[in-house]
């Protein structure tokens, strides 16, 4: 039980342990929300491109978001080293608005989730240590993925709750996706709400890399959420103008027309179908593992997941990596989509155990 007396003096440092009941709202939250000023003082938070990389850490983060040809950006960002004020922790979240409000609606969700999830985990793991059958070391991986996946329910639960009565932010028309994940010593939990996506990159036996999609894009198309939306009396279709392009409608109104079948927000829907409950999973990494690229759909709607990875691991300057994926995702837009407005396009490029000027670089080919 020595990694769970380590996690808790280390939370008691930052936090009152208190036990909030109100649909997920920590007693501790104020203490945690100070915690965040103090981080981002000291440079372990990032809203904005750039790079994260303190001194001492095993992570590596390149993070860069570029405006569409859609309005003002919608995509918006956090990197959290250190989270929880827990050295072997980091958080990660990548979001993506919609409607006339996304991009309130994403800047809102990226800053109440870090927190009420820090709580939510507090809370649970305080919680499960005073049951007497609880053991965390006889099956660390499942009793660690449970917490975490018990507090991500909550917090996702809790911060849709809170933007439904948010009197400033209209997101009724509006939402947001969020795909997060944290990082805790050699695993990672990733949450994931909405059709952005996680590709870890792998190496194999012969030395060649391989991506590995961690997360399901949750759209309409997909028969389970086309069943759920189907049976709460929502509509699934494709406009004519867009063959292949599924959408979620209201019973009898041509509206909203939401592409994705998981969010927050866009409360007009969320009796018909659409849903903020993350799908929750885990990965150990290895030392085969190099990195792991968080992105919104802008990138995937052009990028596959193995040109994604090439692009990133022949990046030479790997402060960049976020940028060049970026960049090389707007030209295939050029290319692929001409005629279309180019999306917003967002990206995070996390790397595991080594600093950027040591990783291995295997040979591949970047696609043009």
């Amino acid at each position: 039980m020595d990694h769970l007396s380590s996690m808790l003096n280390g939370l008691a440092r930052s936090l009152s342990i208190k036990k909030g009941r109100n649909s997920g709202n920590c007693g501790g939250r104020e203490a945690v929300e100070m915690m965040a000023k103090e981080a981002k003082k000291n440079d372990l938070i990032l809203r904005s491109s750039g790079t994260v990389n303190v001194d001492g850490s095993k992570n590596f983060a390149s993070v860069f978001s570029k405006r569409g040809q859609k309005g003002i950006n919608q995509d918006c960002f956090i990197v959290w080293e250190e989270f929880g004020c827990q050295e072997d922790m980091m958080f990660c979240g990548i979001f993506d608005g919609h409607g006339p409000w996304g991009h309130f609606v994403a800047k809102t969700v990226r800053e109440s989730m870090p927190s009420s999830l820090l709580c939510n985990w507090q809370e649970t793991l305080a919680e499960a240590s005073l049951d007497p059958d609880f053991d965390l070391e006889s099956d660390k991986k499942l009793h660690r993925f449970n917490i975490w996946k018990h507090s991500y329910l909550k917090t996702c639960a809790a911060v849709d709750q809170e933007l439904e009565r948010h009197r400033k932010i209209d997101s009724f028309y509006s939402g947001t996706t969020a795909l997060t994940i944290v990082r805790q010593g050699e695993l990672i939990f990733i949450a994931n709400v909405g059709d952005s996506r996680a590709v870890l990159a792998t190496t194999s036996d012969d030395g060649s890399l391989l991506p590995v999609q961690l997360t399901v894009d949750f759209r309409p198309n997909i028969p389970q959420e086309a069943e759920r939306i189907i049976q709460c009396n929502g509509r699934v279709f494709c406009l004519h103008d867009e063959p292949g392009v599924h959408r979620v409608w209201l019973p009898n109104e041509e509206s909203p027309g939401l592409a994705m079948s998981r969010a927050f927000g866009d409360y007009c829907v969320k009796d018909f179908g659409l849903t903020s409950v993350p799908e929750v999973t885990q990965r150990h990494i290895t030392g085969k593992d190099q990195f792991i690229v968080l992105a919104t759909d802008g990138v995937w709607d052009v990028v596959s997941n193995q040109e994604a990875v090439e692009i990133v691991i022949s990046t030479p300057d790997k402060e960049k990596s976020a940028k060049r994926l970026v960049e090389c995702a707007v030209r295939a837009w050029k290319r692929k989509r001409r005629g279309v407005a180019i999306d917003d396009i967002s990206a995070i490029c996390l790397f595991f155990h080594t600093s950027p000027s040591s990783l291995q670089i295997f040979p591949v080919t970047t696609p043009k």
